[in-house]
């Protein structure tokens, strides 16, 4: 079976075409600044990279010209496109009424109307995108796999927040979670690397990146995890600030006479590790200042790995104890001293980081000693996948 997975944002189209008998992906790419006459496509296949410009004013539009590159004989990824069996949606917020992937209907539509309050920019691109497919490939099966549906298993007590009950009533504000395909996906990883079912291990999962979030796995399930009502919650990232006194909110927007809308974007978009630093939002660029010996770089770059680790050991204690750590994203593939540091921090549970082992970027291994309590992993994310497979399993 081949599927097409499809990720749209507001401007942009990112997809991948994966072959399920052997999970190749036979071509993947980005359509960018859709809607402008500059947009265009970065098309790979065969080890080979293609940027084509090519005006699209609409998602549709972007879908069919995506669709004529994976046909382009020139490039010879399929024949035809009766090839494709069915297409996979990542899609952000389904609420509480979506708690698991799902094959698309009017019904599925309607509940991503209802959510945009709480995803205002992905909802929409997510709806254009299934409008989109369904014109230029009418009766192909659809499947929607949500980035909060994995978390719906998070009892009561950890999702409520302790303000008045009504808001939640009235307007279903509570903790949701975000990148649960990527926390589903490496977890799942895991077992299968372990050969345990995933339904036996305690698994906390640190996916960091531009946008970070900790996840606490019990039995496969998702019972606690950082991000909350929206993905500005939990560990401080790039450019968000995550958990923070609420009173600082209403602190600045008093002194500096800010709207809510300038306030949410100073949290969202001028704080976090970039906001503390002064520097550029990349955590590369970062550390290297801290390691340099700049006093604000190292400040961020401690806070940061401070907030994780201390997530880490909050959700240890959630589910009496964690058989392993598993770090994913960019950053939790890639930066080798972050994790070492994060780890180091956790030595009062029996973690030990191998320095050996933990040299690697964007491999799958075990970076932690034979003797740790704790097993501590490096997976690479591949949500894409995740989605191809629960598409599979829903259209079969």
């Amino acid at each position: 079976m081949k599927i097409l997975v499809l990720n749209c944002g507001s401007s942009s189209l990112k997809y991948q075409l994966i072959d399920m008998e052997t999970e190749e992906v036979l071509a993947s790419g980005k359509y960018e600044r859709i809607g402008e006459d500059e947009a265009f496509i970065t098309h790979k296949v065969n080890g080979q990279k293609i940027e084509i410009n090519h005006p699209a004013k609409t998602h549709e539009e972007a879908v069919d010209f995506t669709l004529k590159q994976l046909i382009n004989p020139e490039y010879k990824v399929i024949d035809s496109l009766d090839e494709i069996e069915a297409i996979g949606h990542r899609l952000v917020h389904g609420g509480e009424k979506i708690a698991e992937s799902v094959v698309i209907d009017d019904n599925v539509v309607e509940v991503l109307k209802e959510c945009t309050d709480l995803a205002p920019l992905h909802n929409p691109a997510g709806i254009i995108g299934i409008e989109a497919c369904k014109k230029v490939m009418p009766g192909k099966p659809m499947v929607g796999v949500f980035d909060t549906a994995f978390h719906q298993t998070i009892p009561e007590e950890r999702y409520l927040y302790p303000i008045p009950y009504e808001y939640y009533e009235k307007y279903g504000i509570r903790k949701y979670g975000f990148h649960g395909t990527s926390h589903m996906y490496v977890s799942k990883r895991l077992a299968e690397i372990e050969n345990k079912s995933v339904e036996d291990l305690k698994i906390i999962t640190c996916h960091l990146g531009q946008g970070s979030s900790v996840c606490a796995i019990e039995g496969g399930k998702s019972v606690d995890t950082s991000m909350g009502l929206t993905p500005l919650a939990g560990v401080p990232m790039v450019t968000r600030s995550g958990d923070i006194d609420p009173s600082v909110v209403t602190f600045i927007m008093k002194k500096e006479n800010k709207t809510a809308v300038e306030t949410e974007n100073l949290l969202n978009k001028a704080s976090g590790v970039q906001g503390i630093s002064g520097l550029a939002p990349d955590f590369r660029v970062i550390e290297n200042e801290a390691v340099e010996g700049n006093k604000r770089a190292l400040i961020a770059m401690n806070n940061f790995k401070y907030s994780v680790a201390g997530f880490i050991a909050k959700y240890a204690a959630a589910m009496n104890g964690v058989d392993a750590i598993i770090f994913t994203g960019g950053v939790g593939e890639n930066q080798i001293n972050i994790r070492k540091e994060i780890c180091e921090r956790l030595g009062f549970m029996g973690v030990e980081i191998d320095e050996n082992r933990n040299n690697v970027r964007s491999e799958e291994r075990l970076v932690s000693k034979d003797s740790s309590k704790v097993r501590v992993y490096v997976i690479p994310t591949n949500e894409e996948l995740m989605i191809a497979k629960e598409t599979e399993k829903l259209v079969k």
